[in-house]
């Protein structure tokens, strides 16, 4: 099972999108004719995008654990129409996990974080490189599963200005990916 993390502003997708499907060609040769199946919340942005790109693949599949109930969740959707692209990957979801109340945001984000991180094989990454601008970060996601050994695929994503929702390019490198322990 792949996990993903990843950062929620993007900005130039098709460039990520290239490297997201470099990522899931590469994972999905280690191991030959089985499925691949993603781990993601389906937030805005790399989670969503992940499993996009994932179920163009024959065969593949998504389980969606989700760190609220769904009347709470629909809250972290800027528009309407990213709300209706996640009922629709909800809709093909092979399974979906609702953790009992866990707590305050940014806690229940940790609580599926910890989840995906228990149960892939291997992590798909849309960062930066940098440190995390918030408590439980694609950086702190990112040092837990190197921490562990974890096969990653680096996707390199820009994030976005602090404290805004304004997303940045890493210009040349965006889309560019990066492998470790494959």
């Amino acid at each position: 099972m792949i996990g993903v993390t990843g950062h929620r502003f993007l900005t130039e997708i098709e460039k990520l999108a290239q490297g997201v499907d470099q990522a899931l060609e590469r994972i999905a040769s280690l191991a030959p004719g089985g499925s691949l199946t993603v781990l993601s919340s389906l937030a805005e942005g790399a989670d969503m995008l992940v499993a996009q790109r994932a179920l163009r693949r024959s065969g593949a599949r998504i389980i969606v654990p989700l760190p609220l109930p769904l009347e709470e969740y629909r809250q972290d959707f800027d528009s309407a129409d990213r709300w209706v692209e996640f009922q629709r990957l909800l809709a093909v979801a092979q399974k979906v996990i609702i953790f009992p109340d866990a707590g305050q945001r940014p806690h229940v984000y940790q609580v599926a974080e910890k989840y995906i991180l228990e149960h892939c094989t291997a992590l798909i990454a849309l960062w930066d490189g940098k440190p995390a601008q918030g408590a439980g970060g694609t950086a702190e996601v990112v040092a837990q599963a190197r921490a562990r050994g974890l096969p990653i695929a680096w996707v390199h994503c820009g994030n976005r200005v602090p404290g805004t929702s304004q997303p940045v390019s890493l210009g040349a490198e965006q889309g560019i990916v990066s492998f470790e322990n494959i």
